[in-house]
């Protein structure tokens, strides 16, 4: 706190001046951007009620050229207007520097500097600017008028942006971004208020280049920019480049994923201060699911010293890039197995129970108790396992097998968190946990309470009259309640359903039912979904498929090789899995901190063990290949799967050995910031 009042005091003495609108300014004048929100249907007449001191006078000397209607927001910088071009007929967006400012020769000039600078931009994701002029003492310049809303609107009016699109849009700002440094130029006051979303096709246009620098210059003339969205070299007056810029896009980001700023206060000066002092807060700390890559990404550009952010705006669009590829979309089959055909939840499942209530009460009849119970554990057994096999069954047939369920189930989750996390949800943590715990402690006491009726010498006496009755009734129905309450809570935040399903399919059931679906199929050829696969995955399936093509007899010597592929794939997948965990907690420390050389090291080692779990799967491909060209014997075969087998158990014994490394993953330490 004292080095935060010490700065405070440095600003304030030394007269700087922060050139655009602050967040106070903004809420009292109920505008906050020069492209705020514009109506849909801009051909209707407009009345202009109000028109500012200087409206009149530059309207008059504008007269031939350009039919100003209406003012569309104003900022310290400028007022912009929406007008019309008289000879192109065509809508423009006027930006007039105040006749105040205009006055001041150094203010007049710069203006006029950097608006031509940014005139020379040309790029899709960029406002254009068509004209720079100066009439009769009105220095002004003019650009492509946009319907549309800015991304600061955007969020204000529906919420944070989910991950995906999110992603989206900060890639096409990066983009901008990388065009005007590539030429020399930095933006300063990248913000959501400076970024407009085209309504017919959701464009992201990056606007407000007018108070662009020189790359490498230090901002001699007044702090240029937004409090909540400055660098720390920016705040301090330094020499600025593209990565001031970067550390902008960060704060914009955070603002987009959350809807909070990265630092808050009671004023500017306390703002500025924070961006140069205090530790950056989580990303996730307001409870809204943000992909890990994702994140680290957003610190990375929010690290205090420059040299630690991305070094170019083109670096951080490739990281978005990858995040969103990652995003791949799951095949339609896939989709309807996840969220239709694999589970029990259809109407015929809600008759079933009735009907083998009611049949295994007439085999009780008819044939004795015994078999009555024995045909109501059949069915709720066998049942269900044939439409598992049956689901199982229908996916191999279609070219996907058990390990494609896995990215499946993960792709419907993550967008159901993304859905949720645009609801309001108004039930309080303090409820949820009470209901939580209300449903544990109904289901616990029915549980007692059945034990003590059907175990104990006083259940006895109790079901000799009505009390055991009513108790196990009341009991039954109180845990009952509470848990579809508690459910019905959990299911606004979560997608319980798919979460429940996934265990089903993911765990032994799963596994046990493609493992007879298998069978049932025998060596009936199949078709080739066309899925991504990680390689892993691929080769394990391509040898299986070979393994499954050869004589009995072969296969019969080489019956250890099926388990086999199958934990060379689980070893790749979890080490892959742990290396980008890892990778991801790296992005988040401080390279000095405590721990971080050594978490490198582990994720040098898992990425080698990876590497060679995928090279013994590649290994026995091959050699499935020249088995059938006749060019080995099952007996050299069996040689390479014993280097294989050895393999698999030390990459398993290192998996298992790495607790450490997963606390330090799960729970990463904070970075401190580093002073400039």
């Amino acid at each position: 706190m004292r080095r935060i009042g010490h700065l405070s005091c440095q600003l304030a003495s030394a007269g700087l001046e922060c050139q655009l609108v602050g967040r106070q300014t903004a809420r009292r004048s109920g505008l906050s951007s020069d492209f705020h929100r514009v109506p849909h249907e801009s051909n209707e007449p407009v009345t202009i009620s109000t028109p500012d001191a200087f409206f009149l006078p530059f309207q008059l000397a504008l007269a031939g050229r350009y039919s100003i209607e209406r003012e569309l927001g104003r900022g310290g910088m400028g007022v912009v207007y929406l007008a019309r071009e008289v000879h192109l007929d065509r809508l423009v967006a006027i930006k007039l520097l105040p006749p105040d400012r205009a006055s001041i020769p150094a203010l007049r000039e710069r203006f006029l500097r950097e608006a031509r600078s940014a005139a020379k931009l040309s790029h899709p994701n960029i406002i254009p600017i068509h004209a720079v002029d100066e009439v009769h003492g009105f220095v002004f310049f003019v650009m492509a008028f946009v319907e549309g809303i800015t991304l600061a609107e955007r969020v204000r009016t529906r919420g944070p942006l989910p991950s995906a699109e999110a992603s989206r849009v900060l890639r096409e700002v990066a983009w901008a971004l990388a065009h005007a440094h590539a030429r020399g130029l930095v933006h300063r006051d990248v913000k959501p208020d400076n970024i407009l979303i085209e309504l017919a096709t959701g464009r992201v246009l990056v606007a407000d280049f007018g108070i662009a620098a020189t790359a490498g210059v230090a901002d001699t003339e007044g702090i240029s920019g937004t409090p909540e969205f400055m660098s720390p070299e920016q705040v301090l007056g330094r020499a600025i480049d593209a990565r001031s810029d970067v550390y902008s896009l960060g704060a914009t980001a955070f603002y987009t994923l959350t809807g909070r700023f990265p630092f808050d206060g009671a004023s500017s000066t306390e703002i500025l201060a924070k961006h140069v002092t205090a530790l950056l807060p989580a990303l996730a700390s307001n409870g809204l699911p943000i992909p890990r890559k994702l994140s680290a990404l957003v610190h990375q550009c929010l690290a205090k010293d420059p040299d630690q952010r991305p070094a170019t705006a083109d670096t951080v669009a490739d990281q978005l890039g990858l995040a969103l590829e990652q995003r791949r979309e799951v095949p339609l089959a896939l989709r309807v197995f996840v969220k239709r055909t694999g589970r029990l939840d259809g109407s015929g499942t809600l008759v079933y129970p009735f009907l083998l209530a009611l049949s295994s009460v007439a085999v009780s009849v008819f044939a004795g108790s015994a078999w009555g119970y024995g045909a109501l554990l059949a069915g709720v057994t066998i049942a269900p396992l044939a439409h598992f096999v049956s689901g199982a069954r229908r996916l191999m047939l279609q070219g996907f097998v058990e390990a494609d369920l896995r990215p499946a189930f993960h792709a419907a989750l993550e967008q159901a968190r993304e859905e949720r996390s645009m609801g309001d949800d108004v039930v309080s943590p303090g409820t949820r946990r009470a209901l939580r715990f209300a449903a544990l402690s109904s289901a616990l006491l029915w549980g007692l309470t059945t034990l003590v009726l059907t175990a104990s010498p006083f259940g006895r006496w109790l079901r000799a009259g009505r009390v055991g009755l009513a108790l196990f009734a009341g009991t039954a129905t109180l845990a009952m309640i509470s848990t579809i309450a508690h459910l019905a809570v959990e299911q606004r935040r979560r997608d319980i359903d798919t979460e429940f399903w996934a265990r089903v399919w993911l765990g032994r059931i799963g596994r046990l039912s493609f493992s007879l679906a298998r069978k049932l199929l025998g060596r009936r050829p199949v078709a080739v979904a066309m899925t991504h696969r990680a390689t892993e995955l691929a080769l394990g399936m391509a040898a299986e498929q070979l393994y499954a093509s050869l004589p009995g007899e072969s296969r019969t010597a080489l019956k250890e090789l099926p388990p086999l592929l199958s934990r060379l794939q689980g070893d790749a997948t979890v080490l892959r899995a742990r290396c980008n965990d890892m990778q991801d907690a790296l992005a988040q420390m401080d390279p000095a901190a405590e721990g971080y050389a050594e978490l490198q090291v582990e994720r040098d080692e898992a990425q080698a063990r990876a590497g060679e779990a995928v090279s013994a799967l590649e290994t026995i491909r091959l050699n499935l290949l020249r088995l059938h060209a006749g060019a080995l014997t099952v007996e050299g075969l069996t040689t390479h799967l014993g280097m294989a087998v050895d393999l698999s158990a030390h990459v398993e014994r290192l998996i298992a050995a790495k607790d450490e490394v997963e606390r330090i993953v799960r729970y990463p330490r904070d970075a401190q910031p580093t002073p400039i």
